[in-house]
């Protein structure tokens, strides 16, 4: 079952609003037959051009659901920001039948022997950190972590891997293709 955390920047989170958000999201928990208790995080802000933007993040302990949509009407955001999870958890459903139904995994072109390409810094005197994350890393094989990596829209994705018990990186690289960065431990 889901719980709601609804913020709204230089708007008012009206009962309305509210319900309506819960009403869209809610239709996820078919996919999860009442077996998942997470909380969605929705942030809805308010632009002075008038365009609303809808932020939706949903961390369940099996994967990280997140997705925004910006257009003139909130109502349609809401609307296009729940299509977006619902393919995203398709998706994931389709991989993790697909992974069970064979024995193993098919290629995903993983490049592991590749350095990743640091971009040059523009400039150097202005090396502050302006956010910091903290990440639970849960146990996974490689293809596990790019399908969680796309999912969430990132070009990398920290993880355990499930057969060394180390710290790895899976990130996409700029021809298209995947690398893995394995630690010395």
């Amino acid at each position: 079952m889901l719980t709601y955390n609804v913020r709204g920047e230089n708007i008012e989170v009206t009962e309305a609003i509210r319900s309506y958000v819960e009403k869209r999201i809610s239709k996820l928990n078919k996919f999860f037959g009442g077996s998942v208790t997470a909380t969605a995080h929705v942030n809805l802000k308010v632009y002075s051009n008038k365009t609303a933007k809808v932020e939706v993040t949903i961390p369940l302990s099996f994967l990280t659901l997140r997705a925004e949509e910006t257009s003139p009407d909130l109502y349609a955001s809401i609307d296009l920001v729940t299509d977006k999870l619902e393919r995203q958890v398709r998706k994931f459903k389709t991989k993790i039948n697909r992974k069970s139904r064979e024995k193993g995994f098919g290629q995903i072109d993983i490049d592991a022997t590749a350095p990743a390409e640091p971009k040059p810094a523009e400039d150097d005197d202005n090396l502050t950190v302006v956010r910091t994350k903290r990440v639970s890393l849960k146990p996974m094989d490689s293809q596990e972590a790019i399908l969680q990596m796309d999912m969430l829209g990132h070009n990398f994705f920290i993880f355990e891997d499930a057969d060394t018990n180390g710290t790895s990186i899976v990130y996409k690289r700029r021809d298209g293709r995947y690398g893995l960065i394995e630690t010395d431990e």
